[in-house]
């Protein structure tokens, strides 16, 4: 069980901040404050009812999506289960796709492009529990925004963590932790991940493209 005694300590020597302020900001709040705690419930309870709808009832599953995030572009659609924090620190573009198994804590903005698809399994997680083991278990954290531009395919398996961001049309391998920024155009992968090579005009196979 969390402990909680801390949280009065912290809210005398924050200017009056609440955690959720503290979080936003990206500064230490403590996680199991009651305000972040019933968001998260609430957040559950929804997703509970997402990973319960049938596929093939498309506009009921978007319309809870549209509800939960803070932005959601045309055409997105995102396999059960899924799961978030919060959800309205989640802002996703124009033809976004998760496969099933996507888990994204989402206490800091995480903001995703257009045309990004996910394989099966990727997780992004901004948050980060403080090292100290007493700090930790009174539920210390801070959280960094994560960023993923135009056009990247992150493979299945793939870890994202707090304060990255993924430049438009990369590739990010099956498997790969992503613990720094990625170039624009970049093939990454491993662990921790890093460059592969460039992508380039090379990787066209020259297939037709609808327009």
């Amino acid at each position: 069980m969390t402990d909680t005694s801390n949280t009065s300590t912290a809210s005398a020597t924050t200017d009056g901040r609440s955690m959720k302020e503290l979080m936003l900001a990206g500064e230490y709040y403590v996680s199991s404050d009651p305000e972040l705690t019933e968001e998260r419930e609430r957040a559950k309870d929804v997703l509970f009812d997402f990973n319960a709808i049938r596929p093939t009832r498309r506009a009921e599953r978007e319309e809870i999506i549209r509800g939960l995030f803070g932005h959601v572009g045309a055409n997105c659609w995102i396999e059960s289960p899924f799961n978030c924090d919060y959800g309205y620190n989640l802002s996703v573009g124009d033809n976004f796709y998760a496969n099933t198994g996507c888990c994204i804590l989402d206490c800091a903005p995480v903001t995703i492009g257009n045309n990004v698809w996910f394989g099966p399994n990727v997780g992004i997680y901004t948050p980060e529990h403080a090292f100290d083991a007493a700090e930790r278990t009174a539920a210390w954290e801070h959280s960094l925004p994560v960023t993923i531009g135009d056009n990247v395919w992150v493979c299945g398996g793939a870890t994202i963590v707090a304060g990255v961001t993924i430049g438009a049309n990369s590739v990010i391998a099956a498997g790969a932790v992503v613990t720094r920024d990625v170039p624009e155009g970049s093939l990454v992968g491993g662990v921790p991940a890093r460059v592969i090579r460039p992508i380039t005009e090379a990787d066209r196979h020259g297939f037709p493209i609808a327009r």
